[in-house]
């Protein structure tokens, strides 16, 4: 997920005033990962600029393409112990497999320097150089082999270009290029840089990099990388040929010693010297202004909501420009809804007030999590009232009590035309009847009733089923069968 955000070019020369004009120009910017592509530098001007305007430190970091290694491969073993100002630097090179061959290559160049014949150390372009020697040998070999001789022919092209001192018309061109390519495409060895064969494309494979870390004065292989692989502890050869299953999720390195000495990985940004603060929404409010508020003599932005997004502040390792931004007159209280609304339009970057968090905002804004919680609060007026034993019936209401009293009715009539007929104590003068039956309706709620049932209690379960529940329950259990 990584992007390149600025080019900063540079002239083949690497001149230092252009090269420190540049550095210094992308210290405004916010990244603070380098990678630096350019030709062999000797002089390493490019780091010795940056070391200057402070930029080997550990808020930096330093990748760097193959070019730098094949420089300090270069070097002579007395000036590798100056290298301290590239502490935390990662680069590449070009992975070239360990052999008997390569060994006893280098042990012929080192007595070829001890002889003088050899002035410069060898790098990776050099054992690529031997190994194109004996490519084009093999296929000059192959050539002679398939064709028998060389023709030449002479080119139309410069045939009449004359210049003073040079012969140039009386060159000639190779009749068999087109051949020798082919031979030379279809050429497959063991060099010293390792494999050599060509793809489709005409290059040759690659064997992955070995990957670099300059720790001081010595420079430490924390790993390797390869196409087939990603990066990993194990050289590419050795891991030719296995079917790594997890290959992709073995991305590992050894310990790496970034800029500074450090060793925690280097977050590689900081906010831009001219990057535009962050505009924050807070609530112009006429009421609960302890939460968050305008001052009207200072113009300035205080509550309990900014000391909170001020503390957060401080827990973050890197500074953030913002400036606060009043929402609302200030005479009334503006709505959350249009805040947040306004969040989610980028008119502010963020709004820091008492807002609810509620369904429809989430929808379309984040929330941080809740620093005041109030939960569900039902408001009511508060009447002072003088105790009272008959506090118990203020829940029953007047249609309550109408509902209860029908039901005691009903219950009556029922009973009576069920006994009457049959018991002699329903039975009487019409006061002595309606005593007994509004009596043993009443009375059914609390006690068991002197009167007896002659009545199937049938009938009586059917009335009794759609009567209230409350009532029904008491007059169950005050049935006393014969």
């Amino acid at each position: 997920m990584a992007k390149i955000s600025y080019k900063l070019m540079l002239c083949n020369q690497l001149d230092e005033s252009e090269v420190m004009d540049k550095l210094s120009k992308s210290k405004l910017l916010g990244s603070r990962v380098y990678v630096v592509h350019v030709n062999p530098d000797p002089k390493l001007r490019i780091f010795t600029v940056a070391q200057k305007l402070q930029m080997m430190t550990d808020t930096y970091t330093w990748l760097a393409t193959d070019w730098l290694s094949a420089t300090l491969d270069s070097f002579p073993p007395t000036k590798k112990t100056s290298l301290g100002f590239l502490q935390g630097v990662v680069g590449l090179r070009q992975h070239t497999p360990d052999s008997s061959q390569k060994r006893a290559f280098m042990s012929r160049w080192k007595r070829m320097q001890q002889k003088g014949s050899a002035s410069s150390e060898l790098n990776t372009y050099g054992l690529q150089a031997y190994d194109t020697v004996w490519l084009v040998a093999y296929a000059i070999d192959r050539f002679l082999d398939e064709h028998k001789n060389i023709t030449f022919s002479p080119n139309s092209k410069i045939r009449h270009m004359k210049i003073s001192g040079l012969q140039i018309e009386k060159l000639k061109v190779f009749t068999g290029g087109n051949d020798l390519r082919d031979i030379v495409l279809q050429t497959n060895f063991t060099g010293l840089s390792g494999q050599i064969q060509f793809n489709q494309d005409r290059n040759v494979f690659s064997g992955g990099y070995d990957v670099l870390n300059i720790d001081g004065v010595s420079i430490r292989t924390v790993g390797y990388w390869s196409h087939a692989a990603g990066f990993s502890l194990s050289p590419p050869d050795a891991r030719k040929g296995k079917q790594d299953s997890n290959c992709c999720l073995d991305q590992m390195l050894d310990n790496i010693t970034w800029p500074g000495g450090k060793s925690k990985t280097p977050r590689g940004w900081v906010i831009a010297v001219d990057e535009r603060p962050l505009r924050i929404g807070v609530p112009n409010r006429a009421s609960f202004t302890d939460f968050v508020t305008e001052v009207h003599v200072s113009h300035k932005i205080r509550g309990y909501c900014i000391d909170v997004f001020l503390k957060a502040l401080e827990l973050v390792p890197y500074h953030v420009p913002y400036m606060f931004q009043p929402f609302g007159n200030g005479r009334s209280n503006p709505k959350s809804d249009d805040l947040v609304k306004m969040v989610a339009a980028d008119v502010f970057d963020a709004a820091v007030g008492d807002i609810a968090i509620v369904t429809n905002r989430t929808k379309i804004v984040d929330f941080s999590q809740p620093y005041a919680s109030t939960g569900l609060v039902i408001v009511a007026p508060i009447r002072n009232s003088k105790s009272s034993a008959w506090v118990f019936l203020k829940p029953f209401t007047a249609e309550m009590w109408c509902v209860t009293a029908a039901s005691f009715v009903m219950i009556a009539v029922v009973i009576w035309v069920l006994e009457h007929r049959v018991n002699d104590d329903f039975r009487g003068p019409p006061r002595r009847q309606l005593v007994t039956m509004f009596m043993f309706s009443f009375s059914t709620l609390f006690k068991t009733n002197s009167e007896e049932y002659l009545t199937s209690i049938t009938y009586v379960g059917l009335f009794f089923q759609s009567s209230v529940s409350v009532i029904k329950g008491y007059l169950i259990d005050g049935i006393r069968l014969p």
